[in-house]
């Protein structure tokens, strides 16, 4: 499901080969699915996928029975609820379910036009002539953008502090790096073109900025398969300790009953010699 939502959430590579008449430099990547572009359905369709496949993929990995197995850490000994120990993980995945449903919320709330190629739709939506659609779909999009950095985050905290997932550990930070400068990029270009001063690369910017969560997706998908491959998750260190800690305490018992057997069988021949024949 995360690998369905990675490659849907990146068709808009598509216009590449497709002619959309926009600018893939300037124009909002959300313009490819306007409401009056001949490939807007495609667009939205394929955004639709993209939400609903995370959206149930980080579901699986919240209520799922088989959470344990996928490092959530949230099911541990066949009954549901999260341990102390695994909030970041907890948080991860609730971050990508709110990533999920907004962006198909998103792909429901359509553009009507597209503000950068089109002058007359960029002055009504100064002049707030534009459908309620257009707040709604920056509403979405915002809380999509929020879910997706924080899941990254929380993930990858996740991933550090207790063993998992090796790719996460090493590609988490640095995709984690990137996707905070291309939100900043894609933050600045939209403040710059609703200010009259230029679109500064916008449509670079959020597709940089799409295509890192997209390849985020990917490693937490390659993550997950390589641990279901191998058969079996590393322990956390918290899991780790209590069970050495758990192994020292038999031994020190073990110890323990030795030495009273020891001191049982020293005092056996006093005794035989003091009972009369």
């Amino acid at each position: 499901m995360l690998l369905i939502s990675a490659v849907a959430y990146t068709a808009w590579v598509l216009e590449v080969v497709l002619s959309t008449g926009l600018d893939p430099v300037q124009a909002y990547i959300s313009e490819l699915a306007a409401a009056d572009q001949p490939l807007g359905g495609l667009f939205r369709a394929t955004d639709l996928a993209a939400g609903l496949a995370v959206l149930a993929a980080a579901g699986t990995a919240l209520v799922g029975g088989g959470t344990a197995r996928i490092g959530t850490g949230l099911i541990g000994n066949g009954t549901a609820g999260p341990r102390p120990h695994h909030r970041w993980a907890l948080a991860g995945w609730s971050a990508l379910a709110l990533f999920g449903a907004a962006t198909a919320a998103d792909s429901r709330l359509p553009l009507s036009c597209t503000p950068t190629s089109d002058e007359e739709c960029a002055a009504r939506e100064t002049a707030g002539l534009v459908p309620a659609t257009h707040t709604a779909h920056a509403v979405t999009s915002s809380l999509a953008m929020v879910g997706a950095l924080a899941g990254l985050v929380a993930l990858t905290v996740a991933a550090r502090r207790y063993g998992w997932w090796p790719p996460v550990r090493r590609c988490g930070p640095w995709l984690l790096g990137a996707e905070l400068l291309a939100t900043a990029w894609s933050l600045a270009a939209i403040g710059a073109f609703q200010a009259g001063r230029g679109t500064w690369a916008l449509g670079a910017g959020q597709r940089l900025q799409v295509l890192l969560v997209a390849l985020w997706l990917g490693v937490l998908a390659w993550s997950l398969f390589r641990e279901e491959g191998d058969g079996e998750r590393a322990p956390d260190r918290s899991t780790a300790r209590r069970t050495r800690a758990g192994q020292a305490g038999r031994a020190d018992e073990a110890d323990q009953a030795d030495e009273a057997d020891q001191a049982s069988q020293a005092d056996r021949p006093g005794r035989a010699r003091r009972e009369p024949a």
